[in-house]
């Protein structure tokens, strides 16, 4: 059947293999001979999997460590947000809301971009220049160089999440890769299936994660989460039981 029509998926190549297979490792390291290995279930030749290798490592996205090769911190970092948001820390909300203010008079364009990253990681919306906010629902601390606040906005918080996240798109990519997964899982198609899987990955990593008070009543994330974690069961076990790794 091959890959579901579904956009935005990214072509599987050996980087994505490698990558992809420490992203889901704990710890993020495997031995060339094991990622050669993975490859191999792909069609992959191990030629094109040592060069990606050596390319990873020239561009700071690998290490060498005593034969092995793992995730440099950078990566890590990823593997720690992936993990996070496929189990997300929540607490009980009580009606707060994280309130984040910039106070420094004056950012360079890269010091703004890497701050607009970090709030992005840390699941805040902007609602102007400057300023930021989301529930305060998630188990987290907020050490930020900023004016940190909660309060509680004086307008309905529905409408407000609904104005600071497109809910509806997120929604709505969730159950095509949902229903991607269930397709690849229906043909056998192990290769497909990863595709599909990194790019539920990358979609975990963008849901806002509002309490549920904030949410439509039919919001996917759970089952989304549930699927994905029947696909890695599988995709691991086939490492297991083929390649010895996992």
């Amino acid at each position: 059947m091959g890959v579901p029509d579904i956009p935005g998926l990214r072509p599987l190549t050996a980087r994505s293999v490698v990558l992809s297979t420490l992203l889901g490792t704990h710890p993020p390291r495997l031995p060339a001979r094991s990622l050669v290995q993975v490859g191999g279930l792909f069609g992959i030749t191990e030629g094109t999997i040592r060069v990606a290798l050596s390319r990873m490592v020239a561009a700071g996205d690998l290490r060498q460590v005593d034969g092995d090769y793992e995730l440099t911190d950078r990566l890590a970092g990823r593997q720690a947000r992936q993990d996070q948001s496929r189990s997300p820390a929540t607490r009980p909300w009580s009606g707060d809301w994280e309130i984040v203010v910039v106070t420094a008079d004056r950012r360079s364009p890269a010091s703004r971009t890497a701050f607009r990253q970090t709030m992005a990681g840390l699941r805040l919306a902007e609602v102007r220049e400057g300023t930021w906010l989301r529930p305060a629902n998630l188990d987290r601390p907020l050490d930020l160089p900023c004016l940190v606040l909660l309060g509680r906005p004086a307008i309905d918080p529905v409408a407000l999440a609904a104005s600071l996240w497109d809910l509806p798109a997120w929604a709505d990519r969730a159950r095509l890769l949902h229903d991607g997964l269930d397709e690849t899982a229906r043909s056998g198609d192990l290769a497909a299936g990863f595709i599909v899987s990194a790019a539920v990955l990358r979609h975990l990593v963008a849901d806002p994660l509002l309490p549920g008070p904030l949410l439509p009543s039919d919001w996917p994330g759970a089952e989304l989460r549930a699927r994905y974690d029947r696909f890695e069961e599988t995709f691991q076990s086939v490492l297991r039981d083929r390649l010895g790794v996992g």
